[in-house]
Formats: structure tokens, sequence, C-alpha cells
């Protein structure tokens, strides 16, 4: 499969390197400014550049695009991608409301096109491990789900930089950028939950630092604790009757397993290469993109609106700025 990719970041360079091993080829890159955009092409050696959006959805060079922009600009461009027939694999989050993700899905629909999330957790191994294993700890009642990773933007953050991922005007923050991962693992292990209580803390600019969440799923507490201005050395836990199981990232899903009074069985790695967790994300995309949408892809569909759902409360009871 073929495709183009939007954004120059360090994301985008790892996407590139496990897609790669998937058996996808980048054929095109786009950046605003041209000597960006024409320097990334030829580093991951891309016949093309474009530094015009329009002109880049209008070319036959490739089927799909990766897009990770900045949030603000997702709903737009994977608008237009969509409308000139591409598929769109679109970084976290997909979009910034449920309002908009379900307008784009219902345009991917009828265009018989494959719009979906970049989310690294639900397609690796380790996640499928991680479902099987829970009957085995027994009854659930609490769950307790850890993010919480100091961003190396934070320092020019306070140097009052306005760096992108401190800047509510580009839809980012904690919320949007970490706790996205949180919410993703519990709506991806227990579903819609029948309601929620949040907190967060904000920085001068407006943008979240950090925030809680407890998801009720009838007599099961999940709580989620994420934070950009800290970080924690703590795993997040799923914690039955019969067990516990133990995860060390709730973003990759690296070092999980499962404890019994009788035994500790190991269900992933603690050391999984980036490769391996986003080469799941990538050839979940492109096996969709082959087969016209798949169980998987309507998994992962129904577990995004959930996740926008619940960012939309968590944004409006704390009063975000966007």
């Amino acid at each position: 499969m073929n495709i183009a990719t939007i954004g120059t970041s360090g994301i985008t360079t790892l996407f590139i390197s496990a897609a790669k091993k998937q058996g996808l080829h980048f054929t095109a890159a786009y950046s605003r400014e041209t000597h960006r955009a024409e320097m990334f092409a030829s580093q991951h050696e891309m016949p093309l550049f474009f530094t015009d959006l329009v002109q880049m959805a209008k070319s036959d060079a490739f089927e799909a695009v990766y897009i990770a922009s900045p949030n603000v600009f997702h709903y737009e461009q994977s608008k237009l991608f969509l409308e000139h027939g591409k598929h769109v694999l679109c970084e976290k989050p997909l979009t910034s409301t449920l309002e908009q993700q379900k307008k784009l899905t219902a345009l991917a629909d009828e265009k018989g096109l494959i719009y979906t999330e970049a989310i690294m957790s639900i397609h690796t191994p380790a996640f499928s491990a991680l479902k099987r294993a829970l009957p085995k700890i027994g009854k659930i009642r609490t769950a307790n789900l850890i993010f919480c990773q100091l961003s190396s933007k934070y320092p020019a953050y306070l140097r009052r930089e306005n760096p992108n991922i401190f800047n509510p005007a580009m839809h980012t923050g904690c919320l949007m950028d970490i706790g996205v991962y949180n919410l993703y693992l519990a709506a991806a292990l227990f579903g819609k939950p029948d309601g929620i209580q949040s907190d967060a803390v904000f920085l001068e600019s407006g943008a979240d630092a950090a925030g809680t969440a407890t998801l009720r799923y009838g007599d099961m507490l999940c709580n989620l604790v994420y934070s950009k201005v800290g970080q924690s050395f703590s795993p997040s836990e799923i914690i039955g009757d019969e067990g516990t199981i133990s995860i060390g990232s709730v973003s990759q899903l690296t070092d999980v397993a499962l404890i019994t009074k009788t035994e500790k069985i190991q269900l992933a790695a603690a050391n999984l290469s980036r490769d391996e967790v986003m080469g799941a994300e990538a050839g979940y995309f492109e096996n969709a993109v082959r087969n016209g949408g798949t169980e998987a892809y309507a998994f992962a569909r129904q577990t995004a609106e959930t996740v926008r759902e619940l960012t939309d409360i968590i944004r409006k009871d704390n009063h975000f700025p966007f």
C-alpha cells in the first residue's frame, strides 16, 4: 500500500520505521515549509513532497494518508483527504469532538474508505493476551490506570516558549495527549461506563497539566490518573478477587503480568521496541484497507467513539477552553 504523511515530527518518523517493516510504501510527505517537506521526503526516500494540501489530496501517488499534525487540524485535514478518496489513519485524538468524528465516519462510509485512529495499544498481541487473562483474576471491583509522563516540552513551557502541546489553541494538553491512552484502555476492556467523575488542574496557558477520572461500571470503579508535568514509576493494575493484572505502560502495553497467589505469568515483555508496537497499528490499518473493513476495524471505531464521548464530558465538566 502506498501512503503519504502529514507532519514531520518524531512520531511520524517512528511510524514510518514501523510501517515499512509491515510492507507499507511511503511516496509523499507534507509540510507547510518547503525546505522541511523536501528534507523529510529525502530522509525517508519518498519521491514526492508537498506544501499545498489540496494539491496533495488530488495526487494519485498514494491511496492512504497518515496524519500527525497538531490536534486542531485533524478534522479539516482528514475531511479533505476523505473527500478526495484517500483512506485516513490519523494520530490521536482522531478529532477534537465526538460530533466531528461522527461526521467523518459517515463521510468515510459513504465513500467506502477506512477512517481510523492511530492508537497503538489495542492492536498489539499484548492487548489480546490481557483480554484473555481478565477472567482469570475473578470478580473485578477496581482498576487503576496511571500514565504520568513528564513532557520533554515542559522546560520550554516554563521558559514561556508556548510549545504546541501546552497551547489550548492547538486543542492539546494532558487529557488529549496522555489521558486519551488511559481512556482507550478502559473503553477497550470494559466498554462505555455508566457514569464518570473527573477533575483537572491547569497551567497559566489554559492547558490542563494533569487530571483524574473515575469511571463507574456497575459495581466496578476504574480510576484514571494522568499528568504531563510529573513522572510516575508505578504500574497500572486491574484488581480482581482472585488475582491482579499489572501493566507497566498503558500506552504501549509493555510489562504486562498476571499475578495470583500461586504464580506470576508474563503476558508482555517489558522492553518491546516501538517498531513492534507501532507495527501492529500499521498492520491493522493495511488489513482494514485491503479487506474493506474488519471486525478489528468495527471494534476500533466503537472504542474511538466512546473515548471521544468521554473526553467531551471531561472537557465540559472541567471548563476546558476548547
